[in-house]
């Protein structure tokens, strides 16, 4: 899979380089491309912004350097574009899963105020947004965007079941995790954990991921629910 991300903070994926991640891209087992959007301005100054037509506080990202930067990575409009904003859908593990079946995806990270409609309308496919809250530009989305899906990618992860049972897989929160030593400042590890017993192991498991999305996340099993009688129907 390939990533291209338009942006006017190219600094900040540098963070890409580390954990997980970093090693995966040195192993080129997937590509990212980090395009400055300012780059592509005809400006003289290479300026990206300007003050909203019809008033209000801070400043719109302006079309043209937008456009020019999308069409120039992305002529042949191989990739699935997004356009990281709080107005998009939210990102989820199904979504996230869905984006990873993609070739290429191109993400643009928007700033100031946003970005002015024409440049979304001629050029993005889909917005989506990580969360209901609003942050001073796309590049953290972005980040979150594809360590999420490039996890799903082979090879990334040190084994290809490392997404089966974590959260979200099966609609429920994961259960809790522990390692050596069985005992530490007098916590002990649940016993049934040392009991080498996989089915009374894995009833544990699916019992503590209840509880906890029980308590933490009830919406889940209403959705779990909900989905049910849909198929039912």
């Amino acid at each position: 899979m390939r990533f291209s991300v338009l942006t006017v903070y190219p600094e900040l994926f540098n963070i890409l380089d580390y954990s997980i991640v970093g090693k995966a891209l040195q192993n080129k087992k997937f590509e990212v491309q980090i395009v400055n959007i300012r780059d592509f301005s005809k400006d003289k100054h290479s300026k990206t912004d300007d003050a909203p037509f019809g008033g209000g506080a801070g400043m719109v990202m302006t079309p043209q350097p937008i456009v020019s930067a999308i069409r120039a990575v992305d002529g042949e409009r191989k990739a699935k574009r997004v356009y990281l904003s709080p107005k998009g859908k939210t990102l989820n593990q199904d979504l996230v899963c869905e984006l990873a079946k993609a070739e290429e995806l191109l993400l643009l990270c928007g700033s100031f105020e946003g970005v002015d409609q024409r440049a979304l309308d001629l050029e993005i496919d889909e917005e989506i947004s990580i969360g209901d809250y609003v942050l001073t530009s796309g590049e953290l989305p972005a980040l979150v965007l594809i360590n999420a899906v490039s996890r799903y990618i082979d090879g990334v992860l040190g084994s290809e079941h490392s997404t089966d049972e974590e959260s979200f897989s099966d609609g429920l929160l994961e259960y809790p995790h522990y390692t050596r030593p069985a005992s530490f400042e007098s916590v002990e590890v649940p016993p049934v954990l040392l009991s080498g017993n996989h089915a009374e192991i894995a009833t544990w498991r699916k019992e503590q991921s209840l509880k906890i999305t029980r308590e933490r996340r009830p919406d889940l099993l209403e959705n779990q629910k909900n989905n049910k009688s849909n198929k039912a129907k």
